[in-house]
């Protein structure tokens, strides 16, 4: 899914540019907020996961490439889509200056596709379908993040002038919509290990405070 140089004009890349690092302002502040000690390492933990599964590359037809990506994963274990531009932000810099994967000049399109769209998508399926089956919703959750992310490549490409509308959709589409059960499967069983080991660091076994236990 990432990217490569000469995929995008200068123009259009600069405008995910801008609107990644107006993103990144956002996650900052989040993290100022809301990260401590015990969730630092465990923010790091998932961000070298991360750059782990987004190593294993599938050819795509009228595509960059397909693999999964992390970001509902992250969004739901910190409660926040915002965590999940954080540590997308973190892994596609690396991944782009360190290991030439992704392009520099399509570093905001990609942190765009794979961390703020990727991850508010799967926050906001986990969020509308939680009350019905927390597995199930962690499931679409991670589906549902990539397909969505997918498709967002797929219309900044045409709209480049570097792909096809539909057979860009056609395939970036059916892969994901393949490669996004594995997205999903992988996002509930590492949930579901902390939830084993570590519960106290998932949002929904947290105590409510004093107060809400009174009413």
């Amino acid at each position: 899914m990432h990217i490569p140089d000469g995929f995008l004009p200068l123009g259009q890349a600069a405008i995910y540019y801008i609107i990644t690092i107006i993103a990144l302002y956002f996650a900052l502040n989040w993290a100022k907020e809301n990260l401590d000690e015990k969730r630092v390492p465990l923010m790091a933990v998932l961000a070298a996961f991360i750059f782990a599964i987004q190593a294993m590359n599938i050819p795509i037809p009228w595509g960059t490439s397909g693999h999964m990506l992390g970001a509902a994963l992250v969004a739901i274990i910190f409660g926040s889509p915002w965590a999940a531009v954080l540590v997308l932000a973190v892994v596609l810099t690396v991944q782009t200056f360190f290991f030439a994967d992704g392009g520099i000049t399509a570093w905001g399109a990609n942190i765009l596709d794979m961390g703020v769209i990727a991850g508010f998508t799967g926050f906001g399926v986990f969020q509308a379908l939680k009350k019905l089956n927390l597995w199930v919703a962690i499931f679409l959750a991670g589906w549902a993040s990539i397909f969505v992310a997918s498709l967002a490549v797929v219309l900044e490409l045409v709209w480049a002038g570097t792909f096809p509308l539909d057979l860009g959709l056609f395939f970036m589409g059916l892969y994901h919509a393949v490669i996004g059960i594995a997205e999903g499967a992988i996002t509930v069983v590492a949930i579901l290990a902390i939830q084993r080991v570590r519960p106290d660091l998932l949002p929904w076994n947290k105590p409510k405070p004093d107060t809400e236990v009174e009413k």
